[in-house]
């Protein structure tokens, strides 16, 4: 690894007290920046300083700090979790930065994500979508007669790259109508594709796409900046498999209990 080398630059951060306040951008200057560090060891650094100054130090969100939780999103010079592909916030790191830059920070917009706090949104509404319907209710027994149930190899491995999204908000923040779609159809692709997922399909995806309706979510127009944006590089093939399970459970003429 190089000599450490540390930057100046200017944060140009959304501060905003809560959901039914008016926020604002505020410029504040963050000096001596270790470009090793990563994007949140600069906010917990600045926040230090401005615990330090009696100011009130940046909100935002985060967790493992292992690009595993998705909980630290956030909108970086205007791209969810930053420029970098396959990444979340988390696994930014200051070395992508020069000297002298303003960095622009914001908290994901989507009407269906309030802002708690300056940079912290209630990502509430992605979880009332996995209770209305992103779940099997299949009893499969022990592991070895799960193991028992024969599945192509092909099949199962889809399932897992659709399995892999992690509910972090960054397909709703990137689409311009705020779509949860890519979402979506990534929990009903894991399960479309497998067996234990068929009994429950046509109620499955009925119930997902009324509940992403109810919370505010827009429509899918295919921009396709959701798969771009995704830090698990979930492909949205699957919103297409959403569609034809769509189709197919509109065509069973079954009703939502």
């Amino acid at each position: 690894m190089g000599a450490h080398k540390t930057i100046n630059i200017t944060l140009k951060v959304w501060r905003q007290q809560g959901s039914e306040d008016r926020g604002r951008f505020e410029n504040i200057p963050v000096q001596d920046v270790d470009t090793h560090s990563s994007f949140l060891e600069m906010l917990d650094f600045l926040n230090e300083k401005l615990i330090l100054e009696d100011k009130e130090p940046i909100e935002f969100d985060n967790d493992c700090r292992e690009g595993i939780c998705g909980t630290c999103g956030v909108v970086v010079n205007g791209i969810p979790h930053g420029h970098g592909k396959g990444m979340t916030v988390c696994q930014l790191h200051m070395r992508e930065f020069s000297d002298g830059d303003t960095i622009v920070v914001e908290p994901f917009r989507a009407r269906a994500f309030k802002v708690i706090q300056d940079l912290i949104v209630d990502r509430n509404p992605l979880e009332k979508i996995i209770q209305a319907g992103g779940y099997i209710s299949v009893n499969t027994g022990g592991a070895p007669d799960a193991n028992a149930l024969p599945i192509a190899q092909e099949k199962a491995e889809e399932a897992m790259d659709a399995a892999a999204c992690i509910g972090c908000g960054a397909c709703v923040a990137s689409c311009p109508n705020a779509s949860a779609m890519l979402f979506v159809s990534a929990k009903v692709s894991q399960f479309a594709l497998l067996p234990q997922g068929k009994p429950e399909a046509n109620h499955r995806v009925l119930a997902i796409l009324k509940e992403m309706d109810n919370c505010g979510f827009g429509n899918c127009t295919n921009h396709r900046m959701c798969e771009s944006a995704c830090p698990k590089e979930v492909s949205i093939t699957h919103i297409a498999r959403f569609n034809r399970e769509f189709l197919k459970a509109a065509l069973s003429n079954k009703s939502l209990p």
